[in-house]
């Protein structure tokens, strides 16, 4: 990581809702999903969440390094329907090494839709694929 990223950078990014991040489209082969309302699904607000902080962070890394999300925590508290805009306001909140924490905040136009706090840990790209081929290997899984 570079050293640019500090505790209180804010980062906004934005996403149209399409039909197909709705919920019947999280897991298809799910049949409680697929009786669900057509709304924005929580698993693809969390990525999104996750896809701002990204966004963030990706001009203060090293060539070669990513991110992998550690933990998230957030409450999903409102329903979007397809075609809304949602902005997502993430303040970097502390960087220690190569750990990254944030708070995210996700908005809709009408009501704050979720909000909490999400970590992503810096790695370097092939150092990972390298441990998680090792790993598929041990379990005789193609990785």
């Amino acid at each position: 990581m570079k050293p640019s990223l500090i505790a209180g950078s804010t980062h906004r990014f934005t996403y149209r809702v399409p039909e197909n991040k709705t919920v019947p489209h999280l897991l298809p082969e799910a049949r409680d999903f697929q009786i669900m309302p057509h709304v924005f699904a929580t698993g693809y607000m969390v990525g999104l969440m996750e896809w701002a902080c990204m966004d963030m962070i990706r001009p203060h890394l090293e060539e070669g390094e990513g991110t992998l999300g550690t933990l998230i925590d957030v409450n999903h508290t409102a329903a979007t329907p397809p075609g809304f805009t949602i902005n997502v306001d993430v303040e970097c909140t502390d960087v220690r090494g190569k750990l990254l924490r944030f708070n995210v905040k996700a908005h809709d136009g009408v009501d704050v839709i979720g909000k909490g706090r999400h970590e992503r840990y810096a790695v370097m790209w092939d150092k990972f694929t390298e441990r998680v081929s090792a790993k598929a290997a041990k379990a005789g899984v193609a990785a």
